[in-house]
């Protein structure tokens, strides 16, 4: 069966390479996980288990799950559509906004990209209007620092902006 071309309506990532992606995505983090158990140790001393006792077993299960849905993801039908592009690109929208908002929390602290994140959101793609936008986007990062700082004791990250303010 012939593929459309990138871009043309039906066509997108297989079902199969999306499954083995994500297998050997997950295959990774538990040889990371089973790696840095190993490094701090996985044995038992004398007062109990060692600080990689543990989490050696969850990778070893990630690992093995890994190992399990690789081998089914080669069941799978090579044909099988896993998603258009433009739905792909639908998440992308969120999904690259959102890593630039986590990347900048610990240099900006958490309110200025959350300010931010909100206005982009609003504005790119809720169509909102300005004035809405501007109350929402400073409106969350307020209530949450009245609410969690300030209320609950619960220190969020700063940023130079909270610094020079003395928040």
């Amino acid at each position: 069966m012939a593929h459309p071309p990138h871009g043309a309506p039906g066509s997108g990532p297989t079902q199969r390479n999306a499954e083995l992606g994500t297998a050997l995505l997950t295959l990774l983090f538990g040889g990371i996980v089973i790696y840095g158990s190993l490094l701090v140790g996985v044995g038992w001393s004398s007062d109990g288990p060692q600080a990689g006792f543990f989490p050696f077993y969850v990778g070893l299960v990630i690992a093995g799950c890994s190992i399990i849905n690789l081998v089914q993801a080669l069941r799978v039908d090579p044909t099988e559509l896993f998603a258009e592009w433009g739905q792909m690109s639908q998440v992308l929208k969120v999904l690259i906004p959102a890593t630039i908002y986590v990347i900048l929390i610990p240099y900006l602290g958490i309110y200025v990209p959350s300010f931010l994140l909100i206005t982009l959101f609003m504005i790119w793609l809720g169509k909102y209007g300005w004035p809405l936008t501007l109350a929402v986007a400073i409106g969350v990062p307020v209530f949450f620092f009245l609410t969690l700082e300030r209320w609950f004791l619960i220190p969020l990250p700063k940023g130079p902006i909270e610094a020079m303010l003395g928040l």
